[in-house]
């Protein structure tokens, strides 16, 4: 079984540990503890993992956020995989931050990266972590929000979020997305 994992962000040090990067951090995080490493390749930072007896390929894509579907359709395509196993790790200002929900489809809710995927996978019903960033912002400061910087209170509590979400990345490839919610989902 192959699986590709996308976590979405903006590549860039100015973006590093924004909001927005969020799926870039899980799959940083994930690097860190099982010791893969990502190479820079085609659209994306890619690596490569067995687990499990999984083949789970990893990408960071670096068309920035809005056209995030480019790299995934490309590696959906190079690495031959079904929409089912593909995995999109996203940050969500409509979940208190923190809160980790995974789910086999939706909408984009307004998220650019995820309306872009939808155009180029020409579908909706594939599967998503939502990560909750909040939206303790003023109206019409949306954009300043997602591409700050965690607060100092945040910043504490964010390891373990991290570790949370990736704990649902490897079950989504070991025991499928029901079990995942089921286990998971707050």
């Amino acid at each position: 079984m192959k699986y590709l994992i996308a976590g979405l962000g903006n590549i860039g040090p100015e973006y590093a540990f924004t909001r927005h990067n969020i799926g870039f951090m899980v799959l940083d995080r994930l690097a860190a503890q099982h010791d893969f490493k990502f190479s820079f390749e085609r659209l994306a930072f890619v690596a490569e993992w067995k687990h499990k007896g999984r083949q789970i390929y990893f990408i960071k894509p670096t068309t920035f956020m809005n056209l995030s579907g480019k790299a995934i359709r490309y590696y959906m395509d190079q690495y031959k995989i079904p929409t089912e196993n593909l995995l999109v790790i996203v940050d969500e200002l409509q979940l208190p931050f923190g809160t980790l929900r995974i789910k086999p489809k939706g909408s984009h809710g307004g998220h650019n990266g995820l309306r872009n995927i939808e155009e180029l996978l020409s579908t909706t019903e594939y599967p998503r972590l939502r990560f909750g960033i909040g939206n303790n912002f003023p109206r019409g400061r949306q954009v300043d929000y997602v591409l700050k910087p965690f607060s100092n209170e945040e910043m504490p509590e964010l390891p373990v979020f991290l570790d949370n979400a990736g704990d649902m990345v490897l079950s989504f490839c070991t025991l499928g997305i029901q079990a995942t919610m089921n286990n998971y989902n707050q």
